[in-house]
């Protein structure tokens, strides 16, 4: 079965050699090795590290797994606010896998939001390893408060991060369209972002080759990984 079309109509052809590396890349192995509550430390500086952040509830643990092809390295939960660690995996002894809290879940307590903030900015603030963090954006909803806060700590912090659109397999095409131009637009006068948009279903596996290109290309540019050209 043939993965489905592209959502952004003005996207340009993935480079095979790229979408390969991704593949391979996250077809190795991956674990589990620390969680950092926030009376935690963080775990000593290794790899590159490539963190995935998001609201409670926009797909963020079925994403991570569609990516590495597992059904359970990061717990989903039908729950919103379950994972209140960051927790860290090691992806084919390439780069770290940063799993963050989810962020904006009402029900919980403001002493807890207080705790997972203090231990976001602790892992933002002067961690030389972090490439970058991927912002997970509900496609339904499109950009809300709570991703624009994220955003301007990232900004401050000068961490390079990139949109990527979740559940797009429940829009029209005209509708996820617009809502990737809408967030393109959105970005334009944030110096931290990365200029593209990646949308994804992790139910239909839209945008997964890409995705993992992305952080194959990434780790090119970073010196961490090889690419041979055909």
């Amino acid at each position: 079965m043939s993965e489905p079309a592209p959502t952004h109509p003005e996207k340009a052809a993935l480079d095979p050699a790229l979408v390969e590396a991704g593949r391979k890349l996250f077809a190795g192995e991956a674990g589990f090795f620390w969680a950092a509550a926030p009376t935690g430390k963080l775990p000593p500086m290794s790899n590159l590290e490539i963190a995935f952040a998001g609201r409670s509830n926009v797909g963020k643990s079925s994403l991570i797994n569609a990516l590495t092809g597992r059904n359970a390295l990061a717990r989903t939960s039908h729950t919103p606010g379950r994972t209140q660690e960051l927790n860290f995996f090691d992806v084919n002894g390439r780069f770290t896998l940063v799993d963050m809290p989810g962020y904006g879940y009402a029900a919980v307590s403001k002493q807890k939001v207080q705790a997972w903030t203090g231990l976001i900015h602790d892992f933002l603030r002067g961690r030389a390893t972090l490439a970058r963090v991927f912002v997970l954006v509900d496609s339904r909803h499109g950009l809300k408060a709570v991703d624009n806060e994220i955003m301007d700590l990232l900004d401050k912090a000068a961490v390079s991060y990139q949109i990527v659109l979740t559940k797009v397999d429940e829009l029209k095409k005209g509708e996820a369209e617009k809502r990737v131009a809408e967030t393109l637009d959105a970005l334009k006068r944030r110096p931290a972002a990365y200029p593209e948009i990646i949308a994804t279903s992790s139910h239909e596996g839209e945008g997964v080759s890409e995705l993992r290109a992305s952080v194959a290309k990434l780790l090119v540019e970073r010196g961490a990984l090889e690419v041979v050209k055909a």
